[in-house]
């Protein structure tokens, strides 16, 4: 039985061949480290039930809280009812509202506006804060003078849009598509400016230019500060839903309430407060399941 040679084992390690490497990019995103993996990239950690419900509870707290104190305040006297009326006064303006097929008009035709002003305004916004984040030219160019704009009170708008579109649907929708523009492009054009170079780089390694470098390395790493502004654009659109219809409307929550102090109706002016509220909260609930289901993707 004959040994191998020295000669031998050489040649089987010099024949012997790594396996080829992938320079591709996964689909998962890179790290500023260039290691990448769909398969070992971590998700965001979604929250067990329990702590959600606790945390309903607890958020709970002061607003039952008010409510209580509210009703105490009313039940004493410290205030005439036609200044403060009670809970169940205003609740009873709300059955009222319903009984004559009013609230829910009201509601319909306020969320409609709202939601169509918002969508203009932040598409517009998320646009326009990209070029100016991603162009130092651009920047240069249109920063200032969107800045200037951003500081025009919501009600100088008014007498201007009646003046151009004349008093309509256009208008109002046009009043809330500029509250949502400037919160979405503020916060887009100051994320997308400070990603972190680091990323950057890497995706120019592997090739990424323009769109596709937006879509796979900076706008998954804006992502917080695009969610930020969607909702401070929603926050912004129910303000200026108000001064909107103002503008000779003969329906929706801000009709509601300069009809309610036109009449001395202060249970249902207090109504359109609480349903503006409750709606707004219900709407910025719906950007945040938004926001922890793109985090989960772009994690």
């Amino acid at each position: 039985m004959s040994t191998p040679t020295t000669t031998d084992r050489s040649d089987d390690l010099l024949t012997q061949q790594d396996p080829p490497i992938d320079t591709t990019l996964p689909a998962a995103g890179v790290t500023p480290g260039g290691v990448t993996g769909a398969a070992t990239t971590p998700t965001a950690p979604s929250r067990p039930r329990g702590l959600r419900s606790r945390r309903t509870l607890v958020g709970a707290i002061v607003p039952l809280g008010l409510l209580a104190l509210w009703q105490a305040v009313t039940a004493a006297g410290v205030f005439l009812p036609v200044q403060l009326p009670s809970p169940v006064a205003v609740w009873g303006a709300g059955v009222e509202l319903v009984e004559r097929g009013e609230l829910g008009g009201h509601l319909a035709i306020s969320t409609q506006r709202v939601l169509i002003g918002f969508g203009i305004g932040a598409v517009l916004g998320l646009v326009m804060g990209a070029v100016v984040g991603l162009s130092r030219q651009a920047d240069v160019l249109l920063g200032p003078t969107v800045g200037a704009f951003r500081a025009v009170p919501s009600l100088a708008w008014v007498p201007l849009l009646i003046l151009w579109m004349q008093i309509g649907e256009t208008s109002r929708i046009t009043l809330i598509a500029i509250g949502a523009f400037f919160p979405v492009y503020t916060t887009v054009a100051s994320g997308l400016r400070h990603v972190d170079q680091h990323l950057v780089e890497v995706g120019h390694a592997y090739g990424l230019r323009g769109p596709r470098l937006l879509a796979r390395i900076q706008l998954p790493a804006a992502v917080p500060s695009v969610i930020s502004g969607m909702r401070l654009a929603l926050a912004q659109s129910w303000l200026f839903l108000v001064a909107a219809e103002l503008i000779a409307s003969s329906q929706g929550l801000g009709f509601l309430l300069l009809d309610s102090q036109n009449n001395g109706r202060t249970d249902r002016l207090l109504l359109a407060i609480v349903l503006l509220g409750l709606l707004g909260k219900l709407t910025d609930a719906v950007i945040g399941v938004v926001e922890r289901r793109l985090l989960r993707v772009w994690a």
